[in-house]
């Protein structure tokens, strides 16, 4: 059954103001799910944990149920190997420091040009304090997808670390990142992968993956501001964590110390919930597909991921025609059509005679929410020679986006292709 735009953009009330919100890569908006489960905590259950009353032990439950909830969302084999935290960022420091205390000098760990900085610069970091060293894997400015011969010459090296994103957050590539850590892991390196960018779009199974390390940001798929690492339980064990004497010594809590976000878990449990309603109604087309491999609500969530994945096929190739069509703009980054597999509908461009801030300020001027400058993937403006003009103009649309806001955002953009000549808007 096809999605029911409908019936999808009424579980999220900020889609009821006239605005459009291409500004998703970013964060997207919160699914009413999330904001009932977010006002139900704090009105009901708000306690700090470890107490022996009702609204702590409650409290308790629902933190081991959102926990629960995500292992299902990733296919993470238990709970246990779930870590909450503040964002990705802040959990990325804090594995890439216990990975620190493991490091030799004279190791190498391998980062990628076309990565989110906080995929990068917790690594370049803990190699400076360690005496270690980095090796950057390239991208082809042409397609902007990674140099697989680059990072097969990356892996010849032998390293502890391999760090690489599962989609760009900058241009939207989806990596193979199977592949990737295929290969890694027949190189001896821990696999770390960030997730933030592809969650919204497609399904995540990290047994099939066969990282060690996956994180993604809840407020990246429809829920609050908190940061998801999964980690191998065995890896995680044996990890040594920066925590306080009274915390546990046990994973997924040595990586937790201190009062948790238990409004914001609320939270992911209810944006999970909200996936889980999307499945039932709209997955029917894909339980053949998964149904031999998944059972219950893990099913249901590849069901669910595999029916936006779908439908965002159509937003990706009306995007990329959109935009192609306005005279003087440059695309980065995958346009076949043919390969739309490969990328999120995430599309950065440039337009003759504008420098990105001046065509986001002329679309925040009428209510079209989109970004510019590098996003934090610093790495990839740099790369492309962007940098110092200003990087990119990010448009990223989601499954609650429909073809229709396409065709306004087309006709709003088109005067500045017609005028691009005079340099003014």
């Amino acid at each position: 059954m096809p999605l029911d735009l409908n019936l999808i953009r009424a579980q999220f009330p900020a889609l009821q103001r006239p605005t459009l919100f291409f500004d998703n890569p970013g964060g997207t908006q919160v699914a009413r799910s999330c904001l009932e489960r977010m006002t139900r905590y704090l009105v009901d259950t708000n306690a700090n944990h470890g107490g022996l009353f009702h609204t702590s032990r409650e409290s308790d439950a629902l933190v081991e149920k959102a926990r629960q909830a995500v292992a299902d969302f990733l296919n993470a084999r238990e709970p246990a190997e779930i870590v909450f935290g503040a964002n990705m960022t802040s959990l990325t420091f804090q594995i890439s420091r216990s990975i620190g205390r493991l490091l030799q000098p004279g190791d190498h760990l391998v980062v990628t040009r076309l990565d989110h900085d906080a995929n990068i610069t917790p690594w370049v970091r803990v190699a400076e304090e360690c005496n270690c060293h980095i090796r950057w894997v390239d991208f082809k400015p042409g397609d902007c997808t990674l140099d697989l011969a680059d990072y097969e010459a990356a892996l010849a090296e032998h390293p502890k670390v391999v760090a690489f994103g599962y989609a760009s957050n900058a241009v939207g590539t989806i990596h193979p990142v199977e592949k990737m850590t295929e290969m890694a892991k027949a190189a001896g390196a821990l696999v770390y992968v960030d997730a933030v960018q592809y969650a919204p779009h497609g399904p995540i199974d990290v047994q099939q993956i066969g990282c060690d390390f996956l994180v993604c940001s809840a407020y990246k798929f429809f829920g609050p501001h908190l940061g998801v690492l999964y980690g191998r339980r065995e890896v995680l064990e044996n990890l040594p964590a920066y925590r306080v004497r009274p915390a546990p010594a046990e994973a997924p809590g040595k990586f937790e110390t201190g009062t948790g976000n238990f409004e914001g878990m609320a939270g992911l449990l209810g944006a999970l919930e909200y996936f889980e309603w999307l499945g039932y109604l709209f997955g029917e087309d894909y339980l053949e597909l998964y149904a031999e491999q998944y059972p219950g609500r893990r099913l249901v969530f590849k069901q669910a991921m595999s029916a936006v994945r779908s439908y965002e096929y159509d937003l990706s190739r009306e995007l990329l025609q959109t935009l192609l069509a306005i005279p003087g703009v440059k695309i980065y980054g995958i346009q076949d059509p043919d390969r739309l597999p490969e990328r999120v509908p995430t599309v950065s461009f440039t337009l003759e005679g504008y420098r990105p801030a001046e065509i986001a300020q002329y679309l925040a001027e009428r209510n079209i929410n989109v970004w510019n400058g590098n996003f934090y993937a610093l790495a990839v403006t740099e790369r492309l020679g962007l940098e110092g003009d200003g990087g990119l103009v990010r448009i990223g649309a989601t499954h609650y986006n429909t073809k229709k806001e396409i065709e306004r955002l087309a006709v709003t953009l088109a005067p500045l292709g017609m005028s691009r000549s005079t340099g003014g808007i």
